[in-house]
């Protein structure tokens, strides 16, 4: 059989492909900054950032109006500066580079850190208050003792046995209790009273240190649960830092859903 000499080995066509793929491929556009604005779009959509991108917008468009001082700016420069441990030209230079910022990209981004701060303090941070009333029964916290078994009889005569003290929680935990709290004998918390079942949550709420709660139904579960401690939530500035993103979160997203109904 004769060989025609013009065909090419097919590890050879494999591996030009290949090559010509990796030459045209939307990375390589992007590096080269080629890449059209329609196909930007249709990779956020693909890869599922498109709507981070919209949320970023949406946030530019309310600072727009925003004016920062010299004093702030030098400040959010100094913070930055200080976290980043950036002590010289070089080093600003060095993390410029590793993050791939132009250095008016790297000022656009501390104006607008100065701007969003403002911007929550001034929009959200009077509303703190009132929302933390309306939190706070979640943000409170408790440390409790718990076992949990399926049968409604037997969850009554461990609460009679601890009740009348012949045995504690631990020895009953480990020996009858059918959920995850056999491995901390029982023990739970502290932790925010959100994350409790909302049944055990109010039962917890009812209760004085020290005191043991009737057999209580929760989902498929019969519970005896004794409050340890109970931690009621302060608003002090670490509380009110937080209750200030979650406002600024629902504010966000109540925003992109007006945005969507267009």
């Amino acid at each position: 059989m004769k060989i025609n000499a013009s065909l090419l080995d097919p590890h050879i066509v494999a591996a030009s492909i290949q090559d010509q793929i990796s030459l045209d491929s939307p990375l390589e556009r992007l590096s080269q900054n080629t890449i059209s604005g329609q196909e930007v779009v249709r990779l956020l959509q693909q890869y599922g950032m498109l709507p981070q991108l919209q949320r970023e917008l949406m946030i530019d468009a309310e600072l727009a109006s925003i004016k920062c001082t010299t004093e702030e700016i030098f400040n959010a420069y100094k913070a930055f500066y200080h976290h980043q441990q950036i002590n010289s030209d070089r080093d600003r230079a060095i993390w410029l580079e590793r993050n791939n910022f132009t250095l008016s990209q790297f000022e656009q981004l501390i104006l607008r850190t100065i701007k969003l701060d403002r911007f929550k303090r001034e929009t959200f941070g009077n509303k703190v208050d009132s929302y933390f009333l309306q939190r706070k029964s979640q943000l409170d916290r408790a440390s409790y003792s718990l076992l949990r078994v399926k049968e409604f009889h037997l969850a009554q005569e461990l609460f009679f046995r601890l009740q009348d003290g012949e045995s504690n929680f631990p020895e009953l935990v480990k020996q009858y209790s059918q959920g995850q709290e056999a491995e901390t004998g029982g023990s739970i918390g502290p932790h925010e009273l959100s994350i409790p079942h909302p049944t055990l949550a109010q039962k917890i709420r009812s209760l004085k240190p020290g005191q043991l709660a009737d057999p209580l139904q929760v989902a498929d579960w019969f519970v005896v649960v004794q409050l340890d401690k109970y931690l009621p939530a302060q608003l002090d500035e670490k509380m009110r830092g937080r209750l200030s993103e979650e406002l600024y979160e629902r504010w966000i997203q109540d925003k992109l859903k007006a945005i969507k109904k267009q």
